[in-house]
C-alpha cells in the first residue's frame, strides 16, 4: 500500500490519502492507531495533488557512514566505524516532494545524499534485532542535504544538516518492500550520480533499529535515515535532484537559493 499526506484544498489542511494506480483516495483515521486508515472518497488524480512529506515525525534519526565506499569518498584516511554513527535532523528540516531545497549558504558546498528512510509504526525501546522490522510501518525516499563547509568546521553535523528544507522525504510511504537488496539512486538534472543497493550497507536496517532503540524510545511516525552510498555531490540553485528507491518511487525537488 502507498500512503501519502496531501493538502485537502477544501479544508486547507493536511490529510492522509491512499494511492491506487494514478488515483488518490482520501482516507480517514491514522496509519499509526489501532484501526489504521480507511479509504474514503476519491480525491482526484494523484498528479494534481499537492503532496506533503508523508509523515510528521517527532524525531528524525540519521545514520552516517553506512556504505563502505562512501566512508572514504571525501577523506581517504577516514576509519570505517565499528558502530553506527548517529545524528539527528530537526523536524523543521522536513519538506515533501516538489518543494524547494533552499540553499542556506550558496558559497558553501552543499551536497545531496540519497537514502532509504524507515517509518516507525510501533513504539519500542531496547528492541531485539530479530523483532526490529516488525516495528517498521513502511519505507520512503529521503535526501540528507548537507553543508560540507560547516560539517568540516563544526566537527559535528547538526548545523550542517539541520537547516530548514534540508530533509526532503517522499513521495509516499510504501508499506511493502523487500529491503534486502533495494536499489538506492540519485539523479542530478537527469544524470545518474548514485547507484547502490541496500545489500551494501555496513549495518542492516534491523540492526540500526535495535541499536537506536537502546539509546532512545522510537515512537510511531519517527523517521530513520539509513545512510547514503558513494557518489554524493554538490547542489546549485537551478538544479533538480531526484532520489529513487527501487520498489518505492522517486522523490524530486528543485533547488533554490534561500
Amino acid at each position: 500500500m502507498r500512503i501519502v499526506r496531501y493538502v485537502d484544498a477544501a479544508a486547507d489542511a493536511a490529510r492522509w490519502g491512499i494511492v491506487e494506480g494514478e488515483a488518490l483516495y482520501a482516507a480517514s483515521g491514522s496509519p499509526f492507531d489501532e484501526f489504521g486508515l480507511e479509504p474514503a472518497e476519491e480525491a482526484g488524480p494523484l498528479a494534481r495533488a499537492r503532496l506533503l512529506a508523508p509523515v510528521a515525525p517527532s524525531k528524525i534519526v540519521c545514520v552516517g557512514l553506512n556504505y563502505l565506499a562512501h566512508v572514504t569518498e571525501r577523506d581517504p584516511t577516514r576509519v570505517v566505524p565499528d558502530e553506527p554513527v548517529l545524528f539527528m535532523k530537526p523536524p523543521s528540516a522536513l519538506i515533501g516532494p516538489g518543494s524547494a531545497i533552499r540553499i542556506a549558504n550558496p558559497e558553501h558546498r552543499t551536497d545531496y545524499e540519497a537514502e532509504l528512510a524507515m517509518v516507525i509504526g510501533r513504539a519500542g525501546r531496547n528492541i531485539a534485532e530479530t523483532d526490529a522490522l516488525g516495528h517498521v510501518f513502511g519505507y520512503t525516499c529521503a535526501n540528507d542535504v548537507s553543508d560540507r563547509t560547516l560539517q568540516k568546521k563544526d566537527g559535528q553535523w547538526v548545523r550542517a544538516k539541520g537547516y530548514d528544507t534540508y530533509c526532503p522525504v517522499g513521495p509516499w510511504i510504501e508499506t511493502e518492500l523487500d529491503i534486502a537488496d533495494a536499489p538506492v539512486r540519485s539523479r542530478l538534472n537527469g544524470e545518474l550520480r548514485q547507484h547502490q543497493t541496500t545489500a551494501s550497507m555496513i549495518f542492516s536496517p534491523a540492526f540500526l533499529i535495535a541499536f537506536i532503540s537502546r539509546v532512545m524510545t522510537l515512537e510511531p511516525g519517527d523517521l530513520i535515515l539509513t545512510g547514503t552510498p558513494e557518489g554524493v555531490g554538490p547542489l546549485t540553485p537551478g538544479d533538480t535532484i531526484e532520489i529513487e528507491i527501487g520498489g518505492v518511487g522517486v522523490l524530486s525537488n528543485p533547488v533554490e537559493a534561500a
